[in-house]
């Protein structure tokens, strides 16, 4: 493997420096052509790629990150993964949800640093990912699932991104009350969400955010009547499409695929009890 040449410094001094590569870290290999691998840095691993022979992880030790590699066949630049790409290369046994989708959500339910989250379907713990980074340091996400298999992936996929001391994984069955509660937010990715209503009221603050995010249309009208019946306010839906553009001299215009229906939202928010309103 040949590098572009950088200033001679030990390893030692290297590792010390903001910015560079350590053992354990993960990078982004992002070549020319757009094709991308996510790996985990480890002495004496060896990252098997699309044009040339296999690289040697370790020599990436003490590099900054954003620095471009010489491979048999081209080249790449080792990257810092951001939270999308760590959503989007999650290890999948389910559906994830989109980047897209987690950016609005967290910041209509008013996701912070603090915040604690109940997350009710676990899935493959992309969603997962993107919570925890959101409320961290100072906050914590609970998330249920009814099922064993699923959240074990999620539980090493929210671990590989180095959030797992702010998530919790519990399993449950649907309408079980919860063991927390003063949840700033709930976030409901299941299929039948409207028979979680009476348990999600209970756990929610005053002034709680709910989300649910369902496929179908008969999913959101369902949830939204249930939620109305309960008494919470401001229900409403949305849906962002993403489309990429292609910026290129002289010839810019919309990629001819793009990313279309992922999921509804529907938002409401539930109100203090009567009794604790003054």
């Amino acid at each position: 493997m040949k590098e572009d040449s950088v200033p001679a410094m030990t390893e030692s001094i290297l590792q010390r420096l903001p910015g560079t590569i350590a053992e354990g870290d993960l990078v982004l290999l992002w070549f020319e052509d757009e094709r991308t691998y996510m790996i985990e840095v480890a002495r004496g691993r060896r990252a098997s790629i699309h044009c040339g022979k296999p690289l040697n992880v370790e020599d990436w030790i003490g590099q900054p990150f954003g620095k471009k590699i010489i491979c048999e066949h081209g080249f790449c630049y080792l990257l810092k993964p951001t939270m999308e790409d760590l959503m989007m290369k999650a290890s999948r046994e389910s559906g994830i949800i989109y980047p897209k989708d987690a950016a609005l959500l967290i910041m209509k339910a008013g996701i912070h640093n603090g915040s604690k989250v109940l997350e009710i379907g676990t899935g493959s713990g992309s969603l997962t990912m993107a919570l925890a980074q959101a409320v961290a340091p100072g906050g914590h996400v609970f998330s249920y699932d009814r099922r064993e298999d699923l959240p074990k992936n999620a539980y090493k996929n929210v671990a590989r991104a180095g959030l797992g001391s702010y998530v919790t994984f519990r399993q449950r069955q649907a309408t079980e009350p919860f063991t927390e509660s003063g949840f700033d937010a709930v976030i409901l990715d299941i299929p039948q969400p409207w028979e979680e209503v009476t348990a999600v009221k209970a756990a929610l603050k005053g002034g709680g955010r709910l989300v649910s995010l369902n496929p179908t249309f008969n999913q959101i009208e369902k949830m939204a009547e249930t939620l109305r019946e309960q008494g919470f306010i401001l229900v409403e839906a949305r849906e962002l499409l993403e489309r990429e553009i292609l910026a290129r001299g002289g010839k810019t215009r919309p990629v001819q695929r793009m990313i279309g229906h992922t999921e509804f939202m529907l938002f409401a928010v539930c109100p203090a009890p009567s009794e604790d309103a003054f």
